[in-house]
C-alpha cells in the first residue's frame, strides 16, 4: 500500500517541478540519480556484477522507459486517463510471458486479453466519435509505460536468480540513463529547456522523493516477500485509487461514466490475471 500510494500521488511533485521549469525527464533523472548514488555507496561493487552481466542491460531499458514515460506522461495529461492505460500491464505481460517465456495461452487469458482491450477502447473512444486510438503524448506514453513496465516484470522473472541489488541497480540505472538521454534529445531538438540548478527548497524536495521512491521500493520488497504473488498484485491495484482520488480532488484529472466503464474493465482484467494464480497450502 505505501508502494501504491507513492506511486499513485508522484504525479504532483512532479508538476511542481515542471512549474519551476524543470521538465518531467530533468527530473526524473536526477531524482535516480540520487538514489543510484546512495545504492554505489552501499555496494559498490555491485557494478562489476551489472557489467558482466548483460541481460541486466534489458532491465536497465525497460525500467528507465517505464519511470521515463509515466512521470511525462502523468506530469502532462489527465492523471487518470494515463495510469489507467498503464495499467494494461497485464495485457501486455501476457503476450511477452508468451513470446519470451513460452508461457501456454488459455481460455481465461483470452478472456483477460478481451476485456482489457474493451476497457482501453472505452477509455479512447473520442467523445464525437471515431477509432479509439491514443489522440495525445501522454496517452502515449501512458500505454508505453505500461508496456515497458510489463517488459519489466517479466525480465525480472527471467532474471529471478541474480542478486537483488543487482536487479535494483539495474532499475535505477535506467531511471536515470533514459530519461537523461531523453531530455538532452529533446533539449537539442529545442523542445526542453536546459535544466537549472535547484535552489535550496527545490534540492530539499528533490531528496524528498528520492528518499519517498527508495521507501516504496522497500516496502514493495518488504510485503512482496511475505504475501502471496496474488495479494500483492491486488493490492498494488490500489495505485488506481490513490492516482484517481488525488487528482480528481485537485483538478488534474476527470471521471465520467465512460471513464469509469473502461477503468473497470481494464482492473477486472487485472484482477482476473491473478485470480486462481496460487492456492492455499494445506
Amino acid at each position: 500500500m505505501v508502494n501504491a500510494f507513492v506511486w499513485g500521488v508522484s504525479w504532483w511533485p512532479f508538476r511542481q517541478f515542471e512549474a519551476l521549469g524543470l521538465h518531467p525527464l530533468w527530473s526524473t533523472a536526477a531524482i535516480y540519480a540520487l538514489v543510484l548514488a546512495a545504492l554505489t555507496l552501499w555496494r559498490p561493487g555491485v557494478w562489476r556484477g551489472l557489467a558482466r552481466t548483460p541481460s541486466l542491460w534489458v532491465l536497465v531499458l525497460a525500467s528507465g522507459t517505464t519511470n521515463a514515460a509515466f512521470n511525462w506522461g502523468v506530469t502532462i495529461g489527465d492523471v487518470v486517463r494515463v495510469v489507467l492505460l498503464f495499467y494494461l500491464m497485464p495485457l501486455w505481460a501476457l503476450l511477452l510471458a508468451r513470446l519470451l517465456l513460452r508461457e501456454r495461452l488459455t481460455p481465461m487469458a483470452a478472456l483477460r486479453m478481451a476485456m482489457a482491450l474493451a476497457g482501453a477502447a472505452v477509455v479512447l473512444w473520442p467523445p464525437g466519435g471515431g477509432w479509439p486510438w491514443p489522440r495525445s503524448l501522454a496517452e502515449v506514453l501512458g500505454l508505453l509505460g505500461g508496456f515497458t513496465f510489463a517488459l519489466n516484470n517479466v525480465w525480472l522473472r527471467r532474471e529471478a536468480h541474480r542478486a537483488d541489488v543487482e536487479r535494483a541497480t539495474a532499475m535505477f540505472l535506467g531511471g536515470t540513463v533514459v530519461s537523461a538521454l531523453g531530455a538532452t534529445a529533446l533539449m537539442l531538438a529545442g523542445q526542453v529547456a536546459a535544466p537549472s540548478l535547484p535552489g535550496p527548497l527545490a534540492g530539499v524536495a528533490f531528496l524528498a522523493l528520492a528518499a519517498a521512491f527508495v521507501c516504496a521500493n522497500l516496502a514493495l520488497q518488504y510485503g512482496a516477500a511475505r504475501l502471496r504473488a496474488s495479494v500483492t498484485a491486488v493490492v498494488m491495484l490500489t495505485e488506481i485509487v490513490f492516482a484517481a482520488g488525488s487528482a480528481a480532488a485537485l483538478g488534474a484529472g476527470m471521471v465520467d461514466a465512460r471513464l469509469l466503464a473502461g477503468g473497470a474493465l481494464i482492473v477486472a482484467a487485472a484482477l482476473l490475471s491473478v485470480w486462481g494464480q496460487e492456492t492455499p497450502a494445506g
